[in-house]
């Protein structure tokens, strides 16, 4: 499905693409401690902050947990279980946050895991995957198939009385990955290899303007070069962090970094692809759902017009933010009840 409108942003999303690319140029992710820095901001939970990002729902407990991957590593957990669900287990979407495999947070995403948490149903599982450029690819990409196998055995709490989520646990089957951007890359990549290798049952996927084409090949890459929030130049940035320039470097066409260049798509869980069409990631994103649909995945499509990448973390500010997260909820509500509303091959 597109939606056909203006190209043009509307003033209040301008603004706020000013102010951001101002607090995070690529200059100042040279050292670790920039990095650091970035890393750790999020918006307070306040006015006028929540004026863009929205409100985190009162109606959301949240809490945290973690879990041991392959290498023995503690990684962090954020759970977000809706109160009013009652007590039992819950489905369970898996979520990986943005920011070019280097920046981002978990608790950055209370806003949009909290909304998913409420509005579907679901206990949100927000993975604090490991970062660039301390863990090259494809640790990040480890990490994220381990929490999903992690959540598939009940995500047991540390000391096994109660669910991850600091409720009554999580179901093991009907289980969803998740991500923006890059955490749509990681949602992505999970996906493959959990349906080649196992230890988990992923129902389905939910990918927001996902980075699945580490080449930066596509048309609009070259259309939306010096984009707003997200350019050509960032990308650069990003990818030499994440991929590292040694001889154990992965290469861009890995499908460890670039799941569209996989040898076999079919198999896959059921797809939603949200893409934004102010976005250098949008060509790469619309083609990642084409070829699902070629190989008979269930697959939902939406181009948002006069949207820039990362628009569903400022609903407050962007043209279809709104629309965006009412349009994710559906889907993983529906899904993870196992109540499918596309065809085989669809794409909506």
């Amino acid at each position: 499905m597109t939606v056909t409108d203006s190209w043009d942003m509307p003033l209040r999303t301008q603004l706020l693409a000013r102010a951001l690319r101002r607090s995070r140029r690529p200059e100042r992710m040279e050292t670790l401690d920039e990095i650091a820095r970035s890393r750790a901001w999020f918006a307070p939970a306040r006015a006028p902050y929540t004026w863009v990002t929205g409100p985190v729902p009162a109606g959301v407990q949240i809490g945290t947990t973690s879990f041991h991957a392959r290498d023995g590593h503690e990684v962090g957990v954020r759970t977000y279980r809706p109160r009013a669900a009652g007590p039992g287990p819950l489905p369970a979407l898996l979520w990986f946050h943005g920011g070019g495999w280097v920046l981002g947070n978990v608790r950055a995403y209370d806003p949009v895991c909290a909304w998913i948490a409420a509005h579907a149903g679901v206990v949100v599982l927000g993975v604090d995957y490991r970062l660039a450029p301390e863990h090259r690819a494809p640790q990040a990409a480890h990490d994220c198939v381990d929490a999903a196998r992690w959540a598939a055995s009940g995500a047991p709490a540390a000391d096994g009385s109660r669910g991850a989520d600091g409720g009554s646990g999580i179901r093991t089957e009907g289980l969803g990955l998740a991500g923006d951007s890059a955490g749509g890359n990681l949602a992505a990549v999970a996906a493959h290899v959990l349906r080649d290798e196992g230890g988990a049952d992923v129902t389905y996927t939910a990918l927001c303007y996902p980075a699945v084409d580490a080449t930066m090949s596509s048309a609009s890459v070259r259309e939306h070069a010096d984009a707003p929030i997200l350019t050509r130049l960032d990308m650069d940035t990003f990818l030499a962090h994440y991929l590292g320039d040694g001889a154990d470097a992965l290469d861009a066409m890995d499908p460890l970094v670039s799941p569209l260049h996989a040898s076999e798509f079919a198999g896959l869980p059921a797809t939603l692809v949200q893409t934004a069409d102010l976005d250098p990631l949008r060509d790469e994103g619309a083609a990642y759902a084409q070829v699902l649909r070629e190989h008979g995945v269930t697959v939902r499509h939406t181009n948002y017009p006069r949207a820039p990448h990362g628009f569903l973390s400022f609903p407050g500010a962007a043209h279809g933010g709104r629309a965006a997260r009412a349009e994710l909820a559906a889907w993983v509500a529906d899904h993870a009840s196992g109540s499918l509303q596309t065809r085989p091959g669809e794409v909506g």
